[in-house]
Order: structure tokens, then C-alpha cells, then sequence
């Protein structure tokens, strides 16, 4: 079976624009809808007959609607800038750009205009755009084709160039909308239209360029890979054949006999992939052992077998190198051994026989793949490490047969370098095997997330009538979201889900961060890959696949170390041009000493014995060739992003791309939305005081009474407040039937007012629960020793609430919401940091003032709307500042939009907030500090990189060159300078790996952070 034909993991693909909008809900659900209207209503306008084809052909045919995310609008100005350039293209018959949601909707009839037009249109005008999959059409809902994404392995890539020259092949095929691809990890992630292009298509083209290329994984969700134990000959394969063919819902099958791989291309909607495994080791009344292959362990192969090649290239071009070596130096001192290397055989000696053979062997057979990597760099009208390798040692292999050649014609005998080649490729070798190791090492944190999930679960099998009869193991990869599982103490918990009976401790570390274990009851939410501790735990699954929490964050961060940082470009605009200089330079070398020779510029005495003045250049020019290294500057930025990405997601902080973590090194502002970032986001009640002649009590019980109907945070707290008053049990008051026959009075004509508070009727009398707002509109009169009660809480950080009754102001109630403890500490080291920290708010400027004051936050915007607060972040822009916003990913949609860099903090299991660009596990603001000091880090361990490796071939290339030759002697042997050139990779690497060293600042060392 080729392995190119195997889907493995289901990722069901969707729109991230749609899922930007779904995540804009609550507060902001009038901003979003502004949006759409906006959005919707500009087709209205003389093209109803346009989108009416577009919704009866589904956006197929005739005339197309596409969505664009364009990456870099900051206000108004921009987005009508990106309209005006959207319809100057001929064939856009209409655009309208959505800026809180960096989204464009662009109608245009593909007989005219194509979407790579569109895209470039967008650029052109000085934005990024980035094609969408299309959303379903409004109308009839006809749905448009939907994509899928493919991930592959690519072997063969040594450089940016590399790279550059897949990712161009791929991007130039028919069907694929999307193309990325890795250095650091050997992955290229493809989205593709499957009915236009299949991913045996895409493999072909990989490999027609030169490059091995296999599947890995995509978003297919009716394949599985299984591996299938049992299998010992011709007769057991029929029989697992026999059996597949009569399973219902099984489309197609295909057998490796070898491996045991088994894959199965199935209707989901006929069979699942636990009945199917179920129907095939029943089938065989237990003969075949089927196991679901996880496509990580394919990555974890891959690396490894690379790793293995490479040191098995290694050591058969040192174990053929050693006798070269002892030709050449210990033999000609053993008397026997010399007179057998001086015996001449045919028109050469015997030790030239030997040489000649031993090195055809290295060049042509362990060298080959170098051969092959040059010859596709150069179909591809480009250049790579290869190149350089496979020139060099050409040079000094066909010099060497050359030489004897012309030996054995003229009699005169010039020197041989055989051993110069082979070393050459030997050392290669071995920086290559070691780069291997080095950059297996950096994708550690993707394993270490990969292997937090259970081999097995124990699946709780229940009869008629939901009782449990009995249990049974299955494999984890089998889980259905409905199955009741148990989870004994001390193991995995298989996959998210809510526990439905038993208590205990969960260890959420290893997931979120948290090092404290969270206790676990009924209907708790538990995360699949973190570990029970104590009690014996039944759980509903409720996710599983690829829509589990650990999924979506190995997915994020997957996706976070494919993407390139900006910084790169300069690294793959070196690439480009790197080889063609350096050989322009060896060329250039090669000359000069050969004129020089021949002009008298040096004496003989520094030539070779035996040696010729174009013996004496061509090393040098060698020496230039295979010293220098494209192969640093290209893994400079990857390996890097990719240790802080996994740093960083074993910290509880999430990065989404590489641009994310360039950007946030650089930020200025950090503005903090207030409630549940700065305080705990749990409102409780402070004060009740009773300005009338009703009794504490009475009054708690009418406020609960009336409040008890609002699903409000201040409402509930209020509630919580008189129960304990009261000493009542939380029982009684989650049964409704309790409340409204027990302690708490009856209502009628419950309304909630927005942004004022509520009314309703109680004993046949209006109360009125809110702001002074509410007070004044009802005609309730404030007394103005009630209006300095109310300042002087909110002097205090706490909301002040009126109750009015009967047409009276009877008393007023004082709400806090606690600040987080770290808060103060956090934005202390904001400061020391050089960060300017900004407060936004909706409450009043009372209490917006004094929770500021508490925080140590001097500048500070309260009363704002949620779609101002994105005003506030452009404000802050104008100047070409970097702002970063904080806040919980709901209500702040539109400020993590518009921010530059957006952090969700606080996002627990919801970590496909999509607005932010960073996610926080963990409700901790020192995560905050955590995610700008990793990018600070990393961003200097990237430059650091780039120094060494920029300084490396600006020194390497003129001693190679033999600059210094002349007033120091200093020569560097060709085999000596593979070696350098092989190792400069192994340091970039191991640079990078330093970075896993990271420990996150504590509360104790925030303070001593300072500007650099």
C-alpha cells in the first residue's frame, strides 16, 4: 500500500472567519449584526439579479461570492481603501469589507477575474489577504464545496530555497487554495478542492520536483488506518478481505501486507469506526488484533527514521573513508603495505586502484542523494545546499580521475585529492545527522502533548434501559462522543467530557498550566489527556478526535510553527541569491590565484609538491564552495519558533502564529479590559443598607424576591447574598418550586432594562432594582445623604445599586468584583518592562477610577461600548505604536481584533477563540507577562542566529578563499571546511534548543524585570 493513500486523523474543516463571528456573541451581538447588515446590505443595491444567481447556484457558475480576511486595517480609511482597490479590478461586480472582522465579501464573475486577482489586488493596495473557504450561501443554502486540508511529509528539503521552490509547485497547482510548508519539521500543509485535485495528485507533483513526499493526515473523516495483528500469509489476507467486503458501509479497502496496514475508506453514515473494528475482529472470531494507528506516530517515525538514514550514510562513507586514510598516511610508513600500494597494476598503482574504487563508492552511491537534491534545485531554476556540495565534490573527484589520466598518458603524475572528496561528504554527513537529532529535539513539545492521551479506555457497556452490564477496553482513538466511561485512579482521563457520578481531583497541569489539582464532582467538565488523582470517575464523553481540547491545542500549535514569521523574509530572500554568489565568488577565487600564479604574484614554494598553480587555486575555490551555508539562515527562524511555540503551550499559553510572537516583543500598550481580566469576574456583595423603616431582612428578601427572575452576575450575587442571610441551603434555591413557596416572594411583570437594571411588581407595588438612571426615570428622588452613600462606595471600587419600592427610595446595595491578587504585582511589571498598562471599561468613572488606582494603572477609559473599545485600541495606533489587548474573548471581540496582538485570557477549555491571537489557559495575568517576555526571548534568540550565521559565512568564506594565506599561512582544506559549513547548522539548531530552557517569570521575579 502506498503510503501516500492514507487518511488517518478526522479534522473537520471550517471557515476561521465564521468561526471569528460565531465567538462575537453577547454583549456584542448589536456590533455584529451592524456588521452583517453592512455586509448583506451592499448587494442590495442594483445587484439583486447577481446574488440571486449566487444563491440559486450556490456560488458556482455564472457569478462567484468569496470571502477574504485581510490582515492590517486599523480604521475606516483603510477598509474603503481596500474597497476602492477591490472594485477597480474588472470583474468585481461588488465589495464590502467588514473592518472589526478583518473580513472582505467580494462578488465577481470568474469569467472575468480569478481569486489569486483578488488577492493581489488586496496586496497591492498594501494589506495581506488570505482567501477563505467559502461560507454557505444565504438563500436556499445550497452549500459550496467545501476544501480539505492535507498534511504531508516532504523529505529532501535542506534550505529556505528548498522550501520556497515547494511551496511554488504546490501554490501553481490546479484546485489548491492554500500551500504552506516547514524546514523545521519537514510538513507541508495543503488546502485543497478535492473535486479538482486528489492528494495523490499533490504527492506526484512533490515528487516530480525531486522531493519525497507521503500523507500524513487530512480532513477527510471517512478514512481510518488500522494496524492489523494476525496477518502470517496469503490465506489471512483473503480472509480480512472476505470479511471487509461483506461489512456494510465499507467503500473500499487496501492491505499492506507487509507492514500490516490496513486502510478502510467508509460511509460514517452507515458504520462507525469502532463497529467497523468491531465487525472485523469479530468477523474473525478473534483471529486479526486491529489497533488505530495515531498519524503522530508516523511524525515521530519520520523523524526518527531521518535521523537513522542519515547516521547510516554516515558511517558507510567513514567506514570507506578510514582505509583512505590509512593509504594515505599510516600505510606509506609500513614497508609491506607501501611496496603493495606501489605495485603497479595496468597503467596505474595499485593504491590509486584503491583509492578510485573506494571514493566512486562514496561519491556516486552515498553521495547520491546529494546529486539528486542539486539536480532538482536546478530543474526548479534554483539553488540549495546541494548544489554547493555536490560542485565541490565533483571538482575534486573528477580533478583527481583527470589527474590520473593524464598521468598514465603523458607520465607526468600530478597529485590526487580522492580523500578530499570523500571526507568532504563524510563530514557533511555527520552535520547532517546531527542537525537531524537537533531539530527532532525541537518538536518535542507536539510529542510530549501527543503522548498525554490514553492508549486505551475502559468503555462502560450498557443494556436496556441505560444499566450498566459490564465493561470492556477499547482503544482511546474508538471513543464516540454518548460513551460512558470509567476512569480509575492514577490514569488518563480518555477524552473530554462531564462526570455524571463519582468525585475527585483532576492533575490539568500537563493541559492548562494550572499547577493546583481541580476538583472534580457531577456535572464537571473534565479535559481529555490530564490525570485523575483519587476517586474512581464515570464521565460522558462529550468531545472527541480532533475536537478535543488537547486536539485543537496540538493543532494551534502545529499550526503556529508552520507559519512564518516576518522576520523571515529576509532569510528567504537570502536564500535566493546565496548560492549563485558563492559560486561566483569560488569562481572568482579560482581566477585570482590562478593569474597570480601565472603573473609571478606568489612564489612556487607555496604550491603543492608536485602540485600545479590550477591544483593550487582550484583548492581554495573548493574550499569556498563547501564552506559556505544557506542551511543556517534558513533554520535561523523555524527552529526557533518552533521551541517557543512548544514552550510556550507547556506554559498554558497558546501562540497562533509566528507573526503573533514577532509582534508581541514589540508592544507598547497593553490594555485591559476590566471585568474578569483585572478582577475575578464573580460579583459579591459588600454592603446592604436599608434607608427606610423596613428591617434588613425584609429588605434582602424583597431585592432576592426581585432579582431572583435576571439572569444578571449582579443579580445572582444579590441572590447568594440574602440566601446566606438568611441561612438558607443553595438546594432550595436551584428548585424553583422551593422559592416561590418558600422564602422568597412572589413577582409579576419581571422586565430587565438595558444598562439600567429591573422592575417588577411585588405585593401589588412597582420595585425597581438599578442605577440612579432607572431612579430618576420612575421619579424616585434621591436624598443626598443616599447619593454620598452610593459615591462613596464607588469611590471604593464597588458598584453602587438602588432599590426603589412603592415609589420610594428604600435602600442601596454595594457590589464588588474582587481583584485578581496578582493584578497589582502584573502591572507593576508592565512598568519595569517599559509597558504602558491601559484600563477599559464599561462601569463608571467612579469605580473605573478607583479599581484603576488600586492596580497602579494611571491611564484610564471608562463608560466605553463595546465596539469603543476598539476605537480606544486605534487611537493608541495611530502613532505606529504595537497594542496588545487583554481580555476574555466574548464581550472584547472587536479590541482583540482590532488590537495587534489580541489575548484571550482565561479561555479554559475554549481555546479556539479566534479573535486573539495568543491564548491564555490559565485565569492568570502573570500569563500576560509569561506570553510578552517568550516573545522578547525568542524574537532575540532569532537575531542571535541570524548574527552567527550571517557572521559565520562573512569570516568562513575569506579564509576559505585564502585572504589570509599569504601573511598568516592559514589554509582551510576542503574537508575541513564541509565540516565547518555541517556543524554552522547543528549550532543554529542547538541555539534555538536553548530556549527550552525557559522558565516563566513568578510573582517574586516579575518585579525584576527590566527594560533591555
Amino acid at each position: 500500500m502506498a503510503p501516500s493513500g492514507r487518511d488517518v486523523q478526522l479534522i473537520p474543516v471550517s471557515s476561521p472567519a465564521m468561526a471569528a463571528e460565531a465567538s462575537i456573541g453577547g454583549r456584542d451581538s448589536d456590533i455584529g449584526a451592524m456588521e452583517e447588515v453592512r455586509l448583506l446590505d451592499a448587494y442590495d443595491d442594483g445587484n439583486a439579479a447577481d446574488l440571486s444567481r449566487i444563491e440559486e447556484g450556490g456560488g458556482s457558475g455564472g457569478v462567484r461570492r468569496i470571502q477574504v480576511r485581510v490582515t492590517g486595517m486599523t480604521c475606516a480609511a483603510c477598509s474603503n481603501s481596500v474597497e476602492g482597490a477591490l472594485r477597480s479590478v474588472n470583474g468585481v461586480l461588488q465589495a464590502s469589507v467588514a473592518l472589526l472582522q478583518n473580513r472582505a465579501d467580494v462578488v465577481f464573475d470568474p469569467d472575468l477575474v480569478k481569486e489569486e486577482d483578488i488577492k493581489e489586488a488586496i496586496e497591492d493596495a498594501g494589506f495581506e489577504a488570505e482567501i477563505l473557504s467559502e461560507p454557505m450561501t444565504k438563500g436556499k443554502g445550497t452549500k459550496a464545496q467545501a476544501t480539505l486540508v492535507g498534511q504531508f511529509t516532504i523529505g529532501g528539503m535542506t534550505c529556505a530555497a528548498c522550501v520556497n521552490s515547494v511551496e511554488g509547485i504546490l501554490r501553481d497547482l490546479p484546485g489548491v487554495k492554500r500551500a504552506v510548508v516547514a524546514l523545521a519539521t519537514s510538513l507541508g500543509e495543503v488546502e485543497y478542492d478535492p473535486t479538482v485535485i486528489s492528494k495523490d495528485d499533490i504527492v506526484n507533483a512533490i515528487e516530480d520536483a525531486g522531493f519525497e513526499a507521503s500523507l500524513v493526515q487530512s480532513s477527510q473523516q471517512d478514512n481510518i488506518v488500522l494496524r492489523v495483528d494476525g496477518i502470517f500469509n496469503e490465506f489471512d489476507a483473503h480472509i480480512l478481505e472476505g470479511i471487509l467486503a461483506r461489512l456494510n458501509g465499507v467503500r473500499q479497502f487496501r492491505l499492506d501486507r507487509i507492514s500490516g496496514e490496513l486502510e478502510v475508506v467508509f460511509d460514517p453514515e452507515v458504520v462507525t469506526s469502532r463497529s467497523l473494528v468491531d465487525g472485523i475482529e469479530g468477523g474473525s472470531n478473534g483471529k486479526f488484533k486491529l489497533r488505530v494507528i495515531n498519524p503522530y506516530e508516523r511524525l515521530t517515525s519520520k523523524d526518527t527514521g531521518e535521523a537513522a538514514n542519515m547516521f547510516r550514510l554516515f558511517i558507510t562513507s567513514l567506514s570507506l573513508s578510514i582505509p583512505l586514510f590509512f593509504i594515505q598516511v599510516v600505510c606509506p610508513h609500513i614497508a609491506v603495505l607501501d611496496s603493495l600500494l606501489v605495485w603497479r597494476c595496468g597503467p596505474f598503482l595499485m593504491g590509486d586502484w584503491m583509492k578510485w574504487a573506494l571514493v566512486s563508492v562514496i561519491q556516486f552511491v552515498v553521495g547520491k542523494r546529494f546529486y539528486i537534491g542539486a539536480g532538482r534545485a536546478l530543474r526548479n531554476c534554483s539553488s540549495n545546499m546541494d548544489v554547493l556540495v555536490a560542485l565541490g565534490t565533483s571538482a575534486s573527484y573528477f580533478y583527481s580521475v583527470a589527474a590520473l589520466l593524464y598521468g598514465a598518458v603523458t607520465g607526468f603524475w600530478s597529485p590526487t585529492y580522492f580523500e578530499t572528496s570523500a571526507m568532504l561528504i563524510t563530514f557533511v554527513l555527520l552535520g547532517k545527522y546531527l542537525e537531524a537529532l537537533a531539530k527532532g529535539k525541537t518538536s518535542d513539545a507536539i510529542k510530549k502533548l501527543v503522548e498525554l492521551t490514553p492508549a486505551t479506555a475502559i468503555l462502560l457497556v450498557k443494556g436496556k434501559g441505560g444499566k450498566v452490564e459490564g465493561e470492556r477496553e477499547i482503544d482511546a482513538l474508538l471513543i464516540q462522543p454518548g460513551d460512558t466511561l470509567k476512569v480509575l485512579p492514577g490514569t488518563k482521563i480518555p477524552a473530554d467530557g462531564v462526570v455524571i457520578w463519582g468525585s475527585s481531583y483532576v492533575n490539568e497541569s500537563m493541559v492548562t498550566g494550572e499547577s493546583v489539582p481541580v476538583s472534580k464532582e457531577v456535572d464537571s467538565q473534565v479535559i481529555g489527556g490530564t490525570i485523575n488523582l483519587h476517586g474512581v470517575l464515570h464521565i460522558e464523553a462529550t468531545k472527541v478526535g480532533s475536537d478535543t481540547v488537547l486536539s485543537q491545542i496540538i493543532s494551534l500549535v502545529e499550526t503556529a510553527q508552520m507559519s512564518k514569521a516576518p522576520i523571515q523574509k529576509f532569510a528567504d530572500y537570502v536564500a535566493s541569491i546565496f548560492v549563485p554568489i558563492v559560486i561566483t565568488l569560488a569562481l572568482f577565487t579560482l581566477l585570482g590565484w590562478l593569474i597570480g600564479g601565472a603573473v609571478g604574484a606568489y612564489p612556487e614554494e607555496w604550491l603543492p609538491e608536485n602540485g600545479t598553480y590550477f591544483v593550487f587555486s582550484l583548492m581554495f575555490a573548493i574550499s569556498v564552495v563547501v564552506i559556505a551555508c544557506p542551511c543556517a539562515l534558513g533554520l535561523a527562524t523555524p527552529t526557533a519558533v518552533m521551541v517557543a511555540t512548544g514552550v510556550g503551550a507547556s506554559n498554558g499559553v497558546l501562540i497562533k502564529g509566528a507573526d503573533a510572537l514577532e509582534r508581541a516583543q514589540k508592544v507598547k500598550y497593553v490594555v485591559f479590559d476590566k471585568t474578569g481580566t483585572l478582577t475575578q469576574g464573580k460579583a459579591t456583595v459588600t454592603t446592604a443598607k436599608v434607608f427606610s423603616d423596613m428591617d434588613r431582612g425584609e429588605f434582602l428578601t424583597l431585592v432576592a424576591s426581585a432579582e431572583a427572575s435576571s439572569e444578571h452576575p449582579l443579580a445572582k450575587a444579590i441572590v447568594e447574598y440574602a440566601r446566606h442571610f438568611h441561612f438558607f441551603d443553595e438546594s432550595e434555591t436551584d428548585n424553583k418550586d422551593s422559592r416561590v413557596s418558600g422564602w422568597l416572594l412572589d413577582t409579576s411583570n419581571f422586565s430587565a432594562l438595558r444598562r439600567q437594571g429591573i422592575r417588577c411588581f411585588v405585593n401589588e407595588k412597582l420595585v425597581l432594582v438599578g442605577n440612579r438612571k432607572l431612579m430618576m426615570e420612575n421619579g424616585i428622588a434621591i436624598p443626598d445623604h443616599v447619593e454620598s452613600f452610593v459615591v462613596e462606595l464607588e469611590e471604593s471600587a464597588k458598584t453602587g445599586i438602588l432599590v426603589g419600592y412603592g415609589g420610594e427610595l428604600v435602600g442601596a446595595i454595594g457590589v464588588a468584583d474582587r481583584l485578581k491578587r496578582e493584578a497589582a504585582v502584573v502591572v507593576e511589571g508592565l512598568l519595569k518592562m517599559g509597558i504602558r498598562p491601559i484600563m477599559v471599561t464599561g462601569d463608571n468613572w467612579r469605580t473605573a477610577r478607583a479599581v484603576a488606582k488600586e492596580v497602579g494603572i494611571e491611564d484610564v477609559r471608562a463608560e466605553v461600548m463595546p465596539a469603543g473599545k476598539a476605537d480606544v485600541i486605534h487611537s493608541l495606533q495611530r502613532d505606529g505604536s504595537t497594542v496588545a489587548m487583554v481580555g476574555d474573548g466574548i464581550n472584547d471581540s472587536p479590541a482583540l481584533v482590532a488590537a495587534d496582538v489580541g489575548m484571550a485570557i482565561g479561555a479554559g477549555t475554549d481555546i479556539a477563540v479566534e479573535a486573539a491571537d495568543y491564548v491564555l489557559m490559565r485565569n492568570n495575568l502573570e500569563d500576560v507577562i509569561t506570553a510578552i517576555d517568550l516573545s522578547r526571548k525568542t524574537l532575540r534568540r532569532i537575531r542571535l542566529n541570524y548574527v552567527f550565521a550571517m557572521a559565520y559565512n562573512v569570516v568562513a568564506i575569506p579564509v576559505a578563499a585564502g585572504v589570509f594565506f599569504p601573511s598568516l599561512r592559514v589554509q582551510l582544506p576542503p574537508w575541513a571546511a564541509g565540516t565547518c559549513m555541517a556543524l554552522s547548522s547543528v549550532s543554529v539548531v542547538c541555539s534555538s534548543l536553548l530556549l527550552r530552557r525557559y522558565k516563566r517569570p513568578r510573582l517574586t521575579t516579575i518585579l525584576e524585570i527590566t527594560v533591555e
